[in-house]
């Protein structure tokens, strides 16, 4: 399967490529969340929910691995270095009690991911430490043995954690795409200069597109059960 995307066509098999969907987490991404507690406008995150959804969707009928990330860490705090609890001097720190439970805390109600994005039985749910997809989560073994080659990423923020974890992809021999209109930033220029890094020097990181390139293809497969 090949789609138009910069710098040029990204090519791949859906049996070898896997759907990252970064960080829709409802402290994130939902009113009253740690995001906003920072000072943020969730509302520039939420605005990609619906081309996210419509890809997911899409994904799952073609019968595409789907793979959700969580920045999540242990009750005790004890795989959360002090340096990143302390970063920022916020007035709500990881796992403090926030509107919807302690804040980045595995299994708190803020910790889920959005409805809309929700996990289905069988798709690959992790939860990180760390901002990238591959630090201290085995996720690329699990993906090495399920015959992954290339990885179509969704989620926020586009600078922090899905760049991060498509540079961690990038050193694993991955070739990932970015979706742009899938991606956000609570600050639009950081995301403009992400997604021109990502793809700069004929794709050091990767390829990007948007949804609109990648459905149609999709649609153009055979659905599965």
């Amino acid at each position: 399967m090949k789609i138009t995307a910069l710098p040029f066509a990204y090519e791949f098999e859906l049996a070898h490529t896997a759907l990252v969907i970064i960080d829709m987490q409802r402290d994130f991404v939902e009113p009253g969340g740690f995001g906003e507690t920072l000072g943020n406008d969730v509302s520039l995150l939420q605005a990609i929910v619906p081309a996210c959804k419509a890809v997911l969707q899409a994904w799952r009928q073609a019968g595409g691995l789907v793979v959700h990330t969580r920045e999540a860490h242990k009750a005790d705090l004890s795989d959360c270095p002090p340096a990143k609890r302390a970063r920022g001097n916020p007035a709500l720190r990881i796992g403090d009690m926030g509107a919807m439970g302690r804040i980045l805390i595995a299994g708190e109600p803020g910790n889920q991911i959005i409805p809309e994005l929700a996990p289905l039985s069988g798709e690959i749910a992790i939860d990180k430490p760390g901002k990238g997809a591959f630090y201290a989560t085995g996720l690329h073994e699990r993906l090495r043995q399920a015959g992954i080659t290339h990885l179509v990423f969704m989620g926020v923020t586009t600078e922090v954690c899905v760049q991060t974890s498509m540079r961690e992809a990038n050193d694993r021999g991955y070739d990932g795409l970015l979706l742009e209109d899938c991606t956000e930033s609570y600050f639009p220029a950081f995301k403009t200069a992400a997604v021109e890094m990502v793809r700069a020097q004929g794709a050091i990181v990767g390829w990007t597109a948007t949804s609109g390139e990648l459905l149609p293809a999709l649609a153009a497969l055979p659905a599965q059960p």
